[in-house]
Order: structure tokens, then C-alpha cells, then sequence
């Protein structure tokens, strides 16, 4: 029994190592693939605010004009999409919110 605790505990440990080296070797290959080894990177989605309250929006380095974001905001709004899994839910929680705040009643009148 003992020699095969002591092959099974040999054996997780080279498994081990074999990870480590294994997330090494990717992790160079990833840098080679980008071609630098500048370790931050930028934002894929950015959005700043000027003084004057105007939204400057980027996305994967090309501006997106408020314009456009004002629009889709106004035609989602329109929308009111209905979601039948999320009225769902919120009847389910209501639901399980009043039966747990009628027991708590009910034990708190008993003491």
C-alpha cells in the first residue's frame, strides 16, 4: 500500500511540474506573438467626460460618435423588450419575499 502512495504522490508531481512548464512555454509563446513585452495593455472600450458633460466614446480605437449612442439609447427605450425569464423571476422572488416575511412575522409574534 505504501508503494503506492508513494508512486501516486511521484507521479502528481510530475504532473505538476509538467503544468508549470507547460503555462511557461505559453506564456513565451504569447509574447512572441505579440511582438513586445509591454505588459499593459490598452482598453479595448473607452468612455470620458469633458467639462462640458460631452460623452466621448472609443471602441477598439475608433471614436464612436454620440450621435449613434444617443440613437441606440432612444430605439432600446423604445423597444421595452420583454424578457419572460426575468418576469419570471421577479415573481418567484416576490413570491419567496413574502411567504419568509410572513414566517418571520409569525415567529416573532410567538416570542
Amino acid at each position: 500500500m505504501s508503494k503506492f502512495i508513494m508512486k501516486c504522490i511521484v507521479l502528481i508531481c510530475c504532473l505538476f511540474v509538467g503544468v508549470l512548464i507547460g503555462m511557461q512555454h505559453a506564456n513565451k509563446g504569447i509574447v512572441e506573438m505579440k511582438g513586445h513585452e509591454k505588459e499593459s495593455f490598452s482598453s479595448p472600450v473607452g468612455m470620458t467626460q469633458d467639462g462640458e458633460g460631452n460623452v466621448e466614446a472609443t471602441f477598439l480605437g475608433k471614436e464612436v460618435e454620440s450621435q449613434t449612442l444617443t440613437e441606440k439609447k432612444e430605439k432600446l427605450e423604445e423597444m421595452k423588450a420583454f424578457n419572460a425569464f426575468s418576469s419570471i423571476g421577479k415573481a418567484l422572488a416576490g413570491f419567496i419575499e413574502g411567504i419568509t416575511t410572513k414566517i418571520v412575522e409569525f415567529i416573532a409574534s410567538l416570542i
